[in-house]
């Protein structure tokens, strides 16, 4: 699969002024909930109206989605409000009932973008469908794997193809439900500028307070549009309470959210660009040096462990450092994040210069 400019002519075909918005419950619950969301995003920059039917669940006993009736409650939501409607589907099945019941846009979730079997099962049953298929990225950060999962639904013949950007699972403990890895998308855009990638800040979040921050962050890096979770009354919803959102709420993010745009011609705005430019170049050239020179200590450290038969990983060395650094990192401007992130980055680069000379 090669980026093709037609690869975004469903999105440009809708000539919005604004970011393609999706939103709705994350759960359809009942029908009267169904249409009283969807009868207060009507008359806003919502284009397609989310629910999800058929809800893939962690463990067992939790509510797994009212089913195929939900289809139903869903036409309503177009016969009544004129919003185009959208759910996610996860096999055969699905996609049958949401086709059969006129579903505008359907997505294939994380945990279903792992596996190559239920895509492919799901690209043999939408061949050649003329509806808007999103794969969200796979719950783990794999780049390949979600790509496969878009070559899959496009070797299926389907031209409406785009995907969302809803976060990675992780171990650690961070302010995010998912956390972004905003380099990972932004990597998939590099190999596919015309691809549509929507964000879904309500996953990446998982709470309410930071979705406006999230998504003007994905705005920022051009993104195409957001998918976010709404309800009319969101600390009672059946899934995902706390991070779903009221009508008004969306309404009044949409308002704040600020739309860059991709470039300015003026003069002088080039000009402050390119020697800010240059400054970032010398001190990246700087940062290759600087590791360059950390890992021939390294390498010393190395040659001087395999004299005296000493284990490579030595922890107490190690967490001072990420201690030291942490508090460096702070009085210079720098989340804790991002300092442990690039250290445990320079350590694994650490330990496999020391495991090469130790095992020479």
């Amino acid at each position: 699969m090669e980026n093709r400019k037609e690869m975004r002519k469903w999105l440009d075909d809708m000539n919005l002024g604004h970011p393609l918005v999706i939103a709705g419950p994350c759960s359809a619950e009942t029908e009267e909930q169904v249409l009283k969301v969807a009868h207060e995003l009507k008359d806003t920059d919502v284009s397609y109206y989310r629910a999800g039917i058929w809800k893939p669940r962690t463990r067992p006993g939790n509510f797994e989605g009212v089913g195929a009736i939900g289809l139903k409650w869903l036409q309503k939501v177009k016969e009544e409000t004129g919003l185009k409607t959208a759910t996610e589907v996860a096999n055969r099945a699905h996609v049958d009932l949401a086709l059969e019941h006129d579903v505008d846009l359907l997505w294939i979730g994380a945990r279903s973008t792992v596996s190559p079997f239920i895509v492919q099962e799901i690209a043999d049953a939408l061949e050649g469908t003329e509806k808007i298929v999103l794969i969200k990225n796979p719950v783990n950060p794999d780049l390949s794997l979600w790509l496969g999962a878009v070559e899959r639904l496009y070797s299926a013949n389907i031209e409406k193809l785009g995907v969302i950007h809803r976060g990675f699972s992780t171990y650690e403990k961070t302010k995010y439900r998912n956390i972004p890895e905003w380099q990972l998308a932004i990597e998939l855009q590099t190999k596919f500028p015309d691809l549509p990638i929507i964000n879904d800040p309500s996953h990446i979040s998982g709470k309410r307070d930071l979705i406006f921050d999230v998504s003007q962050t994905a705005l920022d890096l051009n993104f195409d549009g957001l998918m976010i979770e709404t309800h009319c009354d969101p600390d009672n919803a059946w899934s995902d309470a706390a991070q779903q959102v009221t009508p008004e709420r969306l309404v009044q993010i949409m308002k704040d959210l600020r739309i860059r745009k991709e470039t300015d011609e003026e003069a002088e705005y080039n000009n402050k660009l390119s020697n800010l430019r240059a400054q970032i170049d010398v001190l990246d050239n700087q940062l290759i040096d600087l590791l360059g020179k950390r890992m021939k200590v390294s390498d010393g450290i190395g040659e001087l462990k395999k004299q005296k038969n000493v284990a490579v990983l030595q922890s107490n060395r190690w967490n001072a450092i990420l201690g030291n650094m942490i508090l460096e990192g702070e009085q210079r401007g720098l989340s804790e994040e991002f300092v442990l992130r690039m250290f445990k980055a320079i350590h694994q680069e650490s330990i496999n210069h020391q495991e090469k000379i130790i095992n020479a």
